[in-house]
This record gives C-alpha cells, sequence and structure tokens, in this order.
C-alpha cells in the first residue's frame, strides 16, 4: 500500500529556529546559485546573475524611538524575490520539487528542505521560471506553492526572455519578521557569510546583488570583507578528513569577534565564537606590519554533510561523550580541538604577539589596581590565564579573582592529601609536593595581605578627598569621615573586626572587647550610665591582670579609648563645647563601674584604667585655644598637640586630618612600597 504524505504535516514539523529568520532565504540563494553553476559551469560563471529583492511594507511607519517624532523608519519587511538566470525549473527539476524528500540533488547536499523552510517562514510562494527544452526551444512555467493548496500550477504568462527564475516569498510571518535583520547591508552580510563558499572557490561566484532601497554588490562586499587569505589547510581527526578555509578580515569588519563556521552541503550551519578559546585569540589581531584583521574559518568535511540535520541548523554528532572515549566515535570537541591546534600553528606570530599585550595589560593592572594579584600572578599564568588586552578593568578583576579562588580551592585539595599522607610511609615525592604546598599558601597569604594593604592605601585617599574644600568651598560632613572610620550607630555586636578603618587612629585599636559608634551612654553595657549623650567612638581593651590575688581569680581589667571626630575646619569650640572636655567626661563614666563587658561580665570601679582620647579636628584658632586650657603641648611637626591630663589620668592627643593622614602613611610606608603603591 502507498503511504499519502502530507504538506501541512511536514511543514508543521519542520524546525526553524527564530534565531535563523533568513535561513529559508539563504536556501532560496543557494537554489539559484546550483541552479547558475549548471547552465553556465566553472569556465563561465561570469555569466550568472543573481538579485535578491527586499520587498516592504507600501505603508510608511513613524518610530518614536530615542531621536523623537518624524524620524521615519524602514517598512516593516513583508518578503523577498529572488532571480536568477540559471537553468530555470526543467521537467526534471520541477519533478524534483513536487517529491518531498527527492534526493535529485543529494550530491550537491541538497536535502528537499528549503522549500519547506519557505512555507515555515512565508505565507505563500510564487514561482516563475523559464529553460530550455530538447530542442533548445524557451519554455516557461508558473506556479503558486501553498500548504494549503500545494503546487498549484497557473497558466499565467511568464516574461521572461531567458532562462532563469523568479521566486517570490510573500508573506513575512510576524515571529520571524521581527526577529530578521532590518537594513540592506546587514541583510546583505548574513547572505554572504552563509554563502560564502560560493566566493571562494576556485573561479569564484556569479554577480550577486541585493537590492532595497541602495544596491549592494555581495562580490565587492567580498573584496571589503577579506583582508587576506591564509593557506587553506586539511586536517584529519579519527581519519575523517575536514577542510578549512582561513580568512583574515578587515578591521573594518564590524564584527570583530574570531568565528568558526561549521559548514555542511556548502551552507554555513553553526557559526562558533573562538573568543578566548585559544591564548591571545579575542577580538582582532596584527599581522607583521601592525595592520589589524580578524580570523574566520570556514569548516567542512563528507563528514559533516552526511550528519548534517534535515533543517541544517545542527548536527547529529555528539558534543562530547561522556566518561572515557568509546573507540573511534567522533565528537565536535575533537574537531573543534584539531582546529583549534591548527590555528595555533597558523597564527603563531600574531597570537603571541597578541599573548605579550594581554600579559602587559595584565602587569599593568595588577602594578596599578591591583597589586594583591602579585604574588600569585606567575601561577595563574601557569593555570593558563591570558586575557584580551582591550577588557575592562572590572571584567580583568573578576577574571583574576575567579582564578585565585581556583587556586585556593586546588591548594586546599592538594594540602589535604599532602596531610593526609603524613601518617603514612612517605612517598618518593612527598618532599617535594609538602614544599610546593607550602609555596603556594605563602604566595596566597601574601595575596591576602596585599589586598589588605591595597584596601588601606584607598581608604587614606578617600579620607584626603574628604577633608577637601569642595567646589563651593565648604567641607564634609563630621559623619562622612566618621562612617569611613566606622559605621556610624553600631557596635562590636553588630559589625566585624573588618567593617572599621579605625588602623588610621590607631593600630592598637583592632584589639578590644567592646567597640561602639555614635551610641547613647544609656544603651552602652560598658558605662552604667543613663545618660543620652554620644560620644563619636568609644573602646574598651580588656588586659588580663592579677586582681584580688588572695582568692586566686583574675578578672579583666579595662583600658578605655574615646574619639571625637569634629568637622573639617571647624571653628567653635568652646567652653561649651569643647571636645576634650567630652572626651574626659565619658572616660570618667566608664570608670564609676558597676556596669559590665560586652559579654556580660562585671567589671570593678577603678580609677587607675588607663584611658586614651583622641580628637580628631583641623587646628583652627578656637580648636587651638582648647588645646592651650587644656595644657597641652603641640606636636613636633606643628599639626597637633597631646599631653596627659593627670586629674583624668588620660593621655590626650589632638590631631589635624592632615596629620591624620600623614601618620597612617608612615605606619604603611613599608607595605606601601613593598607593593609599589603611592604613599602619597
Amino acid at each position: 500500500m502507498a503511504l499519502t504524505t502530507s504538506l501541512a504535516g511536514r511543514v508543521r514539523n519542520t524546525s526553524l529556529p527564530k534565531s535563523h529568520p533568513l535561513l529559508p532565504l539563504q536556501e532560496a540563494v543557494i537554489n539559484s546559485l546550483q541552479a547558475i553553476d549548471e547552465r553556465f559551469g566553472d569556465d563561465d560563471i561570469g555569466s550568472g546573475n543573481l538579485r535578491i529583492r527586499i520587498l516592504r511594507d507600501g505603508q510608511q511607519e513613524f518610530d518614536y524611538g530615542p531621536a523623537g517624532p518624524g524620524r521615519v523608519a524602514l517598512p516593516p519587511i513583508i518578503g523577498f524575490s529572488v532571480e536568477d538566470n540559471g537553468v530555470g525549473f526543467t521537467p526534471e527539476n520541477m519533478s524534483s520539487f513536487e517529491t518531498l524528500d527527492s534526493d535529485f540533488k543529494a550530491d550537491l547536499g541538497s536535502r528537499g528542505v528549503g522549500r519547506l523552510l519557505w512555507l515555515k517562514a512565508f505565507d505563500r510562494v510564487a514561482i516563475d521560471s523559464a529553460y530550455f527544452d530538447g530542442h533548445d526551444q524557451l519554455q516557461t512555467r508558473s506556479f503558486k506553492f501553498s500548504v494549503e493548496r500545494e503546487v498549484e500550477h497557473g497558466a499565467e504568462s511568464v516574461s521572461l526572455t531567458e532562462a532563469g527564475a523568479v521566486v517570490l516569498l510573500d508573506g513575512f510571518k510576524s515571529q520571524y519578521q521581527k526577529s530578521a535583520p532590518k537594513t540592506a547591508d546587514a541583510i546583505a552580510r548574513e547572505i554572504f557569510e552563509h554563502c560564502i563558499w560560493y566566493f571562494l572557490r576556485p573561479g569564484g561566484a556569479p554577480e550577486v546583488t541585493v537590492v532595497d532601497e541602495e544596491v549592494i554588490s555581495l562580490n565587492k562586499l567580498m573584496e571589503d570583507f577579506v583582508y587576506s587569505e591564509l593557506p587553506s589547510t586539511t586536517i584529519t581527526v579519527k581519519g575523517q578528513k575536514f577542510d578549512m578555509v582561513n580568512l583574515c578580515l578587515k578591521s573594518m569588519t564590524r564584527n570583530t569577534i574570531p568565528r568558526l563556521y561549521w559548514c555542511a552541503a556548502n551552507r554555513v550551519v553553526i557559526e562558533e565564537n573562538l573568543s578566548g578559546k585559544l591564548a591571545g585569540l579575542y577580538g582582532r589581531l596584527r599581522d607583521s606590519t601592525s595592520a589589524e584583521f580578524t580570523y574566520v574559518c570556514y569548516l567542512s568535511s563528507d563528514f559533516l554533510d552526511a550528519n548534517v540535520r534535515a533543517d541544517r541548523t545542527a548536527f547529529d554528532i555528539e558534543e562530547r561523550l561522556p566518561g572515557a572515549a568509546l573507540g573511534d566515535d567522533l565528537t565536535l570537541d575533537d574537531v573543534r580541538a584539531a582546529v583549534l591546534d591548527e590555528v595555533e600553528r597558523l597564527l603563531e606570530e600574531p597570537l603571541n604577539a597578541a599573548r605579550e599585550e594581554g600579559r602587559s595589560r595584565v602587569n599593568e593592572f595588577v602594578s596599578n589596581r591591583a597589586p594583591r594579584y602579585r604574588p600569585v600572578l606567575a601561577r595563574l599564568t601557569k593555570l593558563g590565564v591570558t586575557v584580551d588586552p582591550a577588557m575592562k578593568d572590572s571584567e580583568l578583576e573578576l577574571l583574576l579573582h575567579r582564578n585565585l579562588q581556583k587556586l585556593e580551592a586546588d591548594a586546599l585539595v592538594e594540602g589535604q592529601a599532602v596531610f593526609a599522607e603524613a601518617g603514612a610511609s612517605p612517598l618518593e615525592d612527598y618532599k617535594e609536593r609538602l614544599d610546593s604546598y607550602l609555596e603556594t599558601i605563602k604566595e596566597i597569604n601574601q595575596s591576602d595581605l596585599a589586598a589588605y594593604v591595597s584596601r588601606r592605601r584607598v581608604i587614606l585617599d578617600i579620607l584626603t578627598k574628604l577633608i577637601r574644600s569642595n567646589d563651593a568651598g565648604g567641607y564634609s560632613r563630621e559623619d562622612a569621615v566618621h562612617s569611613l572610620l566606622i559605621p556610624m550607630r553600631t557596635d562590636s555586636n553588630e559589625i566585624g573586626t573588618d567593617a572599621s578603618n579605625l588602623w588610621i587612629l590607631d593600630e592598637r585599636l583592632a584589639f578590644h572587647d567592646y567597640l561602639a559608634s555614635d551610641k547613647t551612654l544609656k544603651s552602652m553595657p560598658v558605662t552604667g550610665s543613663d545618660s543620652t549623650r554620644e560620644p563619636d567612638i568609644i573602646a574598651t581593651r580588656l588586659v588580663d591582670g592579677p586582681l584580688l590575688a588572695s582568692e586566686g581569680e583574675t578578672l579583666p581589667l579595662p583600658s578605655i579609648v574615646v574619639v571625637e571626630i569634629k568637622r573639617p575646619m571647624r571653628n567653635d569650640a568652646s567652653e561649651d563645647k569643647d571636645p576634650i572636655a567630652q572626651c574626659l567626661d565619658y572616660v570618667a563614666k566608664v570608670r564609676s563601674g558597676g556596669v559590665l563587658t560586652a559579654s556580660g561580665r562585671p567589671i570593678p570601679a577603678s580609677q587607675e584604667s588607663p584611658a586614651f582620647c583622641y580628637i580628631v579636628a583641623d587646628l583652627t584658632p578656637s580648636m587651638v585655644n582648647r588645646c592651650n586650657y587644656a595644657n597641652l603641648r603641640r606636636t613636633p611637626d606643628g599639626m597637633g598637640f597631646f599631653g596627659f591630663n593627670e586629674p583624668a589620668k588620660a593621655y590626650v592627643e589632638v590631631m589635624s586630618f592632615d596629620r591624620l593622614i600623614n601618620s597612617a602613611t608612615e605606619r604603611n610606608r613599608a607595605f606601601f612600597d613593598k607593593l609599589g603603591l603611592p604613599s602619597s
């Protein structure tokens, strides 16, 4: 019993991704190129002519986008007309057209699905054709093709005066029309790249143009497109041969991404981005004359022809095989690896130059922006970390950070393995492995230290900017400076040890039992006070020492640090607004006793607790008066005052913002110099 084929069912089951909206048009162009080949052969291919017309909706639309009302947009594309002077729809070609899955042109890679793709993307197709019969008489035919009526022959007269065909693809369906390029230039480039084999082959291609409001020659595009041809090469992968057409595209080409085109049946099937898949292969490369180019490769083989899917959008080939390789099964990964090896050979000099440029880019970034990576930079290079010289700083930082994390994870795994062997009989290479592991850990720790020191440099730079006057002559509020030193209205129970930058004042402030910032005295467990006054910063440091020795117990004895911060260049210090007196008052309240540590342990009253008061304020006339009144001495550099208040038993230091920054920078100078960071 004969089987009946449903055209509607076949079209419904034919795949056409929205990402390939021009594939039906490209298939029509390929058909026309083959028809021209059949008529003229290799010797007279220049007599061929192929014209692609873009058909647009006659009703103009207005674009109310960024340019504003009144800018006329390109009318929507409703179809295409493909006109050639090829052999035409001869009886043999017509019979093949009316036979689904015909193998009439199988030797040319045709699968008989091109016309199904036409109906997938367009509502209807109309064809006029002329051909020479066996008596060299010109014959014509006209027919329509649609899902509803299938092939419908007409009696319309055909105006063609020589052999050829006009294929009208009409009614561009919205889901594909929206995804398709809108300009003639973009459409011409997509057609060109899809059919480039016909332009690269010996003898070249017939004259091919795209007609819209302008006429674009694809042959001229070939001249504009290709900078130079590298030698075509052949590689063999697991017994299968693959031909590589290697091109250097001109730097003016819009798409500067290196690409691999997987081809079948003289058509592009897959476009693959090669960026980063070889060290140094990113965007444009430079040849020996420093001219820029973009590398592309067109890959073809009988193997790809035999395994391309019917819709020509993919291959029935495994990307990779899980686990161990199974015999001689060939995967796309196998082919890709061989292609990249060949590209490495072909582009050795440009790639080496690009790698050197990338290394310089990394070294410059690490030296000036991210010194934390310097201790491990050599190891990151061994991991194969290479970069595009044009990469943004933010992207480069993320790349280096990801690879540093990988290095740390690998070191953790190696450490576990090394120490697991410590109790067993040592292997011959145990000492070498242990030394290598310890060296890696040392470099990672140096990287962490570099990150910490770099952060200090940035914090000092920010503080320097905060104390400068703005364009209006004003200064930052004290809360801006305060928040940089430590977040406001927080205490030790709310922030981590790394959240504050009190090292700017004194490195010892990193070691504290309790720390409060802009909190009321009443809310602090260390004061026992009902006062709602808010010291800028107060800290207690617990030091083990003998107390109540007869009972054999030791209790913590607190040292107290109080910090007051004033607005840069503030000049209103007075008897009522005396920051020195405020600090001493806070000290007295903490010393009064009957209060608890942050962990809830009682602190005995002690008038001997060491206390340190820091006032950060510029030495305006009013501030200098308060320092003199407190009997403080001026520092040798003239940028601060210091002294010991005997009644309060407290060390007091008043420092200007400039002295604060200078002192912190000097303390960190050795670290900055070691990392190559500026110290001022």
